[in-house]
């Protein structure tokens, strides 16, 4: 990949079955990422590479043109190469990321930051969001980009849940 942030383009996703492949890839990766990372934080038991992912994100991963049938996936590519992606659904009056994802080789090359001026140049009203505490360089960039800590929505221990409002 080459070191030119010209090179990085995020378009929307249509779900076609090759790019239904690269999301569920994504999202694979987002998800075991995120499993081992509970398991250091002791908000779960060891996870490894060779685990399944919990029953409830096999449809993400499996299947992510139905289940993300009523979201707006946006997907990060750097030299046509995919390296990122966001999910996004409407939530109530507010749109709600529920996936966001650089790919660890892909970090600090604007990944993120992209895929978050997308979701706001693309979406009005509140944005909101939530993120694990332990998770420093990503509340970095959503601070950087107006979102707030707020009174949780989502109880579940360490989750931090932010917004930005428009």
């Amino acid at each position: 990949m080459s070191n030119h942030l010209s090179s990085l383009r995020v378009r929307a996703s249509d779900l076609n079955p090759s790019d239904a492949a690269t999301v569920g890839a994504l999202i694979d990766a987002y998800l075991r990422q995120t499993e081992r990372e509970k398991a250091e934080h002791a908000l779960r038991a060891a996870f490894t590479e060779s685990m399944a992912l919990p029953a409830a994100y096999q449809d993400e991963v499996n299947a992510p043109a139905s289940t993300f049938r009523d979201a707006a996936v946006y997907l990060a590519e750097i030299d046509s190469t995919p390296v990122g992606i966001a999910v996004v659904k409407h939530v109530d009056d507010a749109t709600e990321i529920k996936r966001l994802w650089a790919q660890p080789e892909a970090r600090g090359r604007g990944v993120g930051s992209a895929l978050l001026d997308t979701i706001t140049s693309h979406h009005g009203g509140p944005i909101r969001l939530t993120v694990w505490d332990w998770r420093a360089d990503a509340i970095r960039m959503y601070r950087s980009r107006g979102f707030a800590l707020v009174t949780p929505w989502d109880e579940r221990p360490r989750l931090v849940c932010m917004e930005r409002m428009p």
